[in-house]
């Protein structure tokens, strides 16, 4: 049976010849009574201090769980991101390497292309130096040619007086009194590209 301060106060004894003295025995109960009380009170005190302790380390505890999760769940992102990055890195970087072998290429084949312009430019002059030099020799050739096979034609002397002496009616006369000479035979034509 559970005994509390109030059942020690109201408790009574039977009372026998000689027995205890009442008094001193009622004194011991109120103290009795007095301590249980405040230990009850201490007690429940007790209580009421340990269950707000286990709502705080139930609350402690549910925190460290979201914090542990929020922790795992930000390491899982980075170790994503981390992973993500490197993968978008590598991919930019063999899409420059890529870029950078197209345009060497292309830079190789201009240059190629400009060097094969450069030698086909020069062989153009080249030839047409040549065929320059071919044409000047061929006209030396045929003034050669012609200064050896043509005799030179002699003109009389004019003067200003005997022009202006000459009036329109006498002009046949005056052309017939030109010796006339035959005209020399015509060299044959030598093709520039027959000579040298």
């Amino acid at each position: 049976m559970k005994i509390t301060p109030i059942d020690i106060n109201h408790k009574s004894f039977n009372k026998k010849m000689f027995g205890i003295d009442e008094i001193e025995v009622q004194t011991y109960l109120e103290q009795v009574a007095s301590q249980m009380e405040e230990l009850i009170h201490e007690r429940n005190a007790l209580k009421e201090a340990l269950r707000e302790k286990e709502l705080q380390m139930n609350d402690l505890r549910q925190r460290d769980q979201v914090l542990q999760g929020t922790i795992t769940t930000a390491s899982q992102m980075a170790d994503k991101f981390r992973q993500d990055s490197e993968r978008e890195g590598k991919l930019i970087i063999a899409d420059a390497q890529q870029k950078a072998e197209i345009i060497l290429r292309d830079s190789r084949d201009s240059l190629k292309k400009m060097y094969q312009e450069i030698a086909d430019l020069k062989r153009v002059r080249m030839q047409f130096e040549a065929n320059l030099k071919a044409l000047a020799q061929a006209h030396l050739t045929l003034l050669e040619q012609g200064e050896k096979y043509m005799p030179s034609i002699g003109l009389p002397n004019v003067t200003m007086e005997t022009e202006t002496a000459m009036t329109a009616p006498k002009a046949a006369t005056a052309t017939q009194s030109i010796p006339t000479t035959r005209p020399a035979p015509r060299s044959p034509q030598i093709s520039p590209l027959s000579v040298g």
